[in-house]
């Protein structure tokens, strides 16, 4: 399913996605000790070496350390439940505490329902202009005022609720300062 505003054609690369990814994720942690987020990380496990997007690392409770697997997937179609699936199998496999799969465009309805589940994080990132509503005559050609200062990205938790319907929370907007490195 793609988000209302998703846009498969999102003018982001791979790299500054994961790099995006990254820096929401730093700026998440707050009141957490000793995060660590690393992105294009090679981790071993049991039965192989995973190559993890991002991957973070934080202590909390009084010095549980916790780990995060983070995929990154740029793709044209809706993310497939078989993704969902091969990410819960690293989780698994290297030890993690959590996985998160996230996309610029959106899920179908098997991985929302595998990720619901199994605890796998889905989350889609979306152009922020794409963010303002108006009651327009014209939606289509409704730009947003300047003075917004609207993100470029933003980003949505994916998930489904106890009725089996599919629902998305504003996760807020993503910081610009990672595509001023990219400028």
């Amino acid at each position: 399913m793609f988000p209302p505003m998703a846009n498969p054609n999102l003018e982001i690369n791979a790299t500054e996605f994961e790099f995006l990814v990254r820096d929401w994720i730093l700026k998440q942690g707050g009141e957490l000790t000793s995060l660590e987020v690393k992105h294009d990380v090679k981790v071993e496990a049991y039965d192989s070496t995973y190559q993890i997007d991002v991957l973070a690392k934080f202590q909390a409770f009084a010095g549980a350390e916790f780990i995060v697997l983070i995929e990154c997937k740029k793709y044209r179609n809706a993310v497939e439940r078989e993704l969902v699936q091969v990410l819960h199998d690293k989780v698994r496999s290297v030890g993690a505490h959590k996985g998160m799969l996230v996309t610029t465009t959106g899920f179908q309805s098997g991985a929302i329902k595998y990720a619901r589940v199994h605890g796998i994080a889905l989350v889609s990132i979306i152009d922020g202009a794409q963010t303002y509503h108006t009651r327009s005559a014209f939606p289509v050609d409704a730009k947003p005022p300047a003075w917004l200062n609207l993100p470029k990205f933003s980003l949505w938790h994916v998930g489904e609720n106890d009725a089996g319907n599919i629902t998305m929370k504003s996760l807020g907007r993503a910081s610009t300062e990672v595509n001023e490195m990219f400028s």
